[in-house]
């Protein structure tokens, strides 16, 4: 069981360390970037001390945009049987 679950919403964005933060009772952060957040990561270790947080989101905030390079450029026929 986590110590806490905590909504991405409460969480702060640093741009030096390019990830979202929490601050952890121990006077430490939780850290999660975005690229785990994309690969489903949502349990997030404090690095001073055992404790740790489940992050809620909603990973379509995540993986939206980011794939469309991915996609191919034109749509590809589709053969109903």
């Amino acid at each position: 069981m986590s110590y806490d679950d905590v909504e991405i919403e409460d969480m702060e964005w640093n741009e030096e360390l390019q990830s979202y933060t929490y601050p952890c009772p121990c006077g430490d952060l939780f850290q999660i970037t975005k690229e785990d957040l994309k690969l489903g990561d949502e349990i997030v270790r404090c690095p001073s001390c055992s404790l740790y947080i489940t992050v809620i989101y909603n990973m379509e905030d995540f993986t939206g945009d980011s794939n469309k390079g991915l996609q191919p450029s034109k749509q590809q026929p589709v053969t109903v049987a």
